[in-house]
């Protein structure tokens, strides 16, 4: 139950990538108008973010991909619905719930929204990794 090897490791590429450019279309091209709306950023000018702003993430959600292959290893979930399943529950009760629990905050001119905004990517992107490594794995 400890082992982490052998790991699929395209598995775990595909999903990183995928939730990588997931996050790309969420926060900027679906939904970047609210986003910059519920971080109170709507009446600012364009400006390039800074390399942090997309390697952070991406790091953050190869981790969380890594975690999740851990995860689905361990549980040797079965079925791609079970698969779906797991990512749900993650995305939902540790992703989703986190990242409202941050917006919860001071600094956040709209915490609810953003919150949610964030969750629901969370939630899809746990769904999406779990799919892919299941597919993939």
């Amino acid at each position: 139950m400890t082992s982490l090897t052998p790991m699929n490791l395209l598995g775990i590429l595909v999903a990183g990538f995928s939730v990588m450019m997931l996050g790309w279309l969420w926060f900027d091209l679906l939904f970047g108008r609210t986003y910059a709306v519920v971080l109170g950023r709507d009446q600012l000018p364009p400006s390039k973010p800074a390399p942090l702003y997309f390697v952070g993430p991406s790091i953050c959600m190869l981790v969380t991909t890594v975690a999740l292959a851990v995860l689905m290893r361990w549980l040797a979930v079965p079925t791609l619905p079970q698969a779906a399943g797991l990512g749900a529950l993650v995305g939902v009760g540790l992703l989703g719930s986190t990242a409202v629990n941050m917006g919860i905050n001071p600094n956040i001119p709209r915490p609810l929204p953003y919150g949610f905004l964030s969750a629901s990517y969370f939630l899809a992107s746990s769904v999406l990794i779990c799919v892919i490594l299941f597919t993939v794995g």
